[in-house]
């Protein structure tokens, strides 16, 4: 297989589409370093699985010798991407922008390498375009251009309110390949008009049209909703080790091809050869826990990764509880706690309604007992050990 060969799998890997494939292959084969853009809007302090998703594909084409210029949308963050959105987003204020970039840049080189990329902020040439600038960028597209965005066009359907300012974020977004001189820009499925918006402005400039690459949604620890912490179905790339390799633990079977596709840097040839294995009679248990181990120790080490291990195989295999149990005391009300806001407080669920949804599915227990009444009441002084799946646990106390 030629080297050209070798250079387009590893970047269709997982890849949704590529607009388009001639274009990529004519800038590859005049063997000059590419440079390839992803943008991240810092709305939330931390990043989870579903955001590296991206992240490893600029790994992929950082081991291809391509520039990689991470940008972090700290303008465009202050008008709110609308994309995915059936109300205007909150747009955040400067300090919280300025903190979640900086946990941003941290936590992004657990994938990148550090030497090889070029951190961005788009707020060094959006600021620079003033009033005349936006109202000229302004023109560059029609409302109608716009209500063909599927967001748009539902909540215009609908009659939910679309604010003008909105309408900037895509024009915005493709402004950043212009100034950037991207030549291939990566983003997720959702983004799509976005990221041919860069083509268009590209083009108007005299710049020759980024290559577009869109990847998956990375679907939760459900299987249904994609990853977002508000769907409390997230793995953040920040949480303890025993925590990620728990939760990675915990998707379906079928799920795990899917993480092994877009999250693991191992060959395609090892992974087919895994689904072998599971076809012939291995047990998917096995396969994933490789998973977790692969995952646990990019965002910590090997070794935190292997203890990781050892702590879920002794944990449920053989029925032992962690050592390190956390103790956690929740207030009670008249001298008793309902036991969903319990699990809540206690931080064993991310909401009531996910403690209701546990104790349904028999998932809760209390002191080794499944508990099957979504309205147990726990009293003033109770201090009971409480699981909540395989992977969380605490002694919780009462008072």
């Amino acid at each position: 297989m030629s080297e050209l060969e070798n250079a387009l799998n590893l970047i269709k890997r997982g890849a949704d589409e590529i607009i388009n494939d001639e274009e990529l292959i004519s800038r590859l084969k005049r063997g000059k370093a590419l440079r390839v853009k992803a943008g991240f809007d810092p709305t939330a302090p931390d990043l989870h699985l579903g955001h590296t998703v991206l992240i490893n594909k600029l790994r992929h084409f950082q081991e291809l010798g391509h520039h990689i210029l991470f940008l972090i949308g700290d303008f465009t963050g202050l008008v709110g991407d609308p994309t995915g959105r059936n109300v205007t987003r909150k747009p955040l204020t400067p300090d919280e922008i300025k903190e979640n970039a900086k946990t941003y840049e941290d936590q992004v080189f657990k994938i990148l390498d550090r030497e090889k990329t070029e951190v961005c902020f788009n707020s060094s040439w959006c600021e620079q375009l003033g009033a005349v600038g936006m109202i000229n960028l302004a023109a560059k597209s029609t409302v109608a251009r716009m209500l063909e965005r599927d967001d748009f066009k539902k909540r215009y359907a609908s009659n939910q309110p679309i604010s003008i300012h909105e309408f900037l974020y895509p024009l915005m977004q493709g402004y950043d390949s212009v100034a950037m001189k991207a030549d291939v820009e990566l983003g997720g499925t959702d983004q799509k008009f976005n990221l041919l918006m860069g083509r268009e402005l590209q083009k108007g400039a005299g710049q020759e049209p980024q290559v577009v690459v869109t990847m998956p949604l990375l679907e939760g620890l459900d299987g249904v909703q994609k990853m977002s912490k508000s769907y409390g179905n997230y793995i953040g790339i920040d949480e303890p080790a025993g925590e990620i390799f728990g939760k990675v633990m915990s998707i379906s079977d079928d799920l795990m091809w899917r993480y092994f596709e877009l999250l693991s840097f191992r060959p395609t040839t090892d992974i087919e050869g895994l689904k072998k294995g599971v076809d012939q009679g291995m047990n998917p248990r096995d396969v994933k826990i490789q998973l977790a181990e692969e995952i646990t120790a990019r965002f910590h080490d090997d070794k935190a990764a292997g203890q990781a291990k050892d702590e879920f195989i002794n944990r449920f295999r053989h029925g032992q509880l962690p050592e390190d149990i956390p103790d956690m005391i929740v207030d009670s009300i008249e001298g008793e706690a309902a036991l969903v806001h319990v699990l809540k407080q206690a931080g064993l669920t991310s909401s009531t309604s996910e403690a209701i949804r546990m104790v349904k599915q028999g998932a809760v227990k209390i002191e080794g007992e499944k508990v099957s009444d979504k309205d147990l009441k726990l009293q003033l002084g109770d201090s009971n050990i409480i699981q909540v799946g395989k992977r969380k646990v605490a002694k919780v106390t009462i008072k």
